[in-house]
């Protein structure tokens, strides 16, 4: 098992940045893939950015490209999502994913509000 709590939501004005953090623990060795999700209202659930969980590049959604950075840091079994720029069309829950393989993402955290206001 592995244990996901996001942190580093809020309400923040357009043209604002937020960084949140995905802290991991448990069987965390076995993790291969690490990426974050959102889901706005009334919306499905979509990819928003991934990396490898211990090597790996960034991959991303075109609509965050240029904006918004993952990145991770090992010794702390943590996964950040730097968001720049943001825009109200980002106002979403965002989730943090772990994947044991590249197939699918197997564990995930319980969510953290982003509000950006006009």
């Amino acid at each position: 098992q592995v244990q996901l709590v996001e942190s580093g939501g809020g309400l923040v004005q357009a043209g604002g940045s937020l960084r949140l953090s995905c802290a991991a623990s448990g069987r965390t060795s076995s993790s291969v893939s690490t990426a974050w999700f959102r889901q706005a209202a009334g919306k499905e659930r979509e990819f928003v950015a991934g990396i490898g969980w211990s090597v790996g590049s960034a991959y991303y959604a075109d609509f965050v490209k240029g904006r918004f950075t993952i990145s991770r840091d090992n010794a702390k079994n943590t996964v950040y999502l730097q968001m720049n720029s943001l825009t109200p069309e980002d106002t979403a829950v965002y989730y943090c994913a772990v994947g044991l393989t590249y197939a699918r993402y197997d564990y995930w955290g319980q969510g953290t509000q982003v509000t950006v206001s006009s």
